[in-house]
């Protein structure tokens, strides 16, 4: 996935343990693992400004995009309901 989560850089920076996030943001341990091994799916805006909150950080810093390594952006794009570029063919 194009997303990374950099959590585990906040968290060394602001010298925390995952559980004592977990616990200062109202997430289970083992969701909170999920989202920072870059498994999540999607994370709501709510944990994510209760992150922001806790970490004394942006959201950019928690969360940066990497161009996908199998060179499918078009379609991914195209499929997440997003515009295809003029003059470019949905794959």
């Amino acid at each position: 996935m194009p997303i990374v989560v950099d959590i585990d850089v906040m968290l060394a920076k602001r010298k925390m343990s995952v559980g004592e996030l977990a616990d200062r943001v109202g997430i289970t341990p083992a969701n909170l693992a999920v989202l920072k091994n870059g498994r999540a799916k999607a994370v709501r805006f709510t944990t994510l400004a209760a992150l922001c909150e806790v970490l004394d950080c942006q959201p950019g810093d928690l969360l940066r995009w990497e161009p996908d390594a199998s060179g499918d952006g078009d379609r991914s794009a195209h499929e997440s309901g997003t515009s295809v570029p003029a003059g470019s063919s949905p794959r």
